[in-house]
């Protein structure tokens, strides 16, 4: 099992939406280093659900995922914000993972509260230049996470 953190902006998909959505396509992501990380998880892999531009950011809740790596549907809308027209349906580009919503954590664990933290110093997300929306953490990093949504 791997362990991943994948970042959706509070005010465009929150935890809450994939609470009353139960299962949902991870869709949209428009960035080959995060769609290669995608196209890396299995069945099972966990997630540690991040609000990215919420007051305050930082992780929410939990989801696990439950279908590999698929074609993302969004880049063949012209409608949709993610529209992408080199992507095809005979050669698409962009691909996604359907996430399933196990929990939200009674309070959110903050970007500020997880700097604090030395154990997670090594975090992809603290890297300097780090914007990615999908990036992997060690089970190490998870498991420090579910300690502190649990104290």
């Amino acid at each position: 099992m791997n362990y991943w953190l994948m970042k959706s902006e509070g005010d465009c998909y929150p935890i809450d939406q994939l609470k009353k959505d139960k299962v949902s396509p991870w869709s949209g992501v428009r960035n080959y280093q995060a769609r290669n990380y995608m196209k890396e998880m299995d069945i099972g892999d966990m997630v540690l659900f991040y609000h990215s531009s919420s007051k305050p950011t930082g992780v929410y809740g939990l989801a696990k995922v439950v279908k590999k790596a698929h074609p993302d549907i969004t880049a063949f809308d012209r409608r949709d914000d993610h529209y992408d027209e080199r992507s095809t349906q005979e050669k698409p580009i962009w691909e996604c993972v359907d996430v399933q919503y196990v929990s939200t954590f009674e309070k959110p664990i903050t970007l500020d509260e997880m700097k604090r933290h030395g154990e997670l110093s090594a975090m992809k997300l603290f890297q300097k230049g780090s914007r990615l929306s999908v990036i992997p953490v060690t089970e190490k990093e998870y498991n420090f996470i579910i300690s502190l949504a649990k104290a």
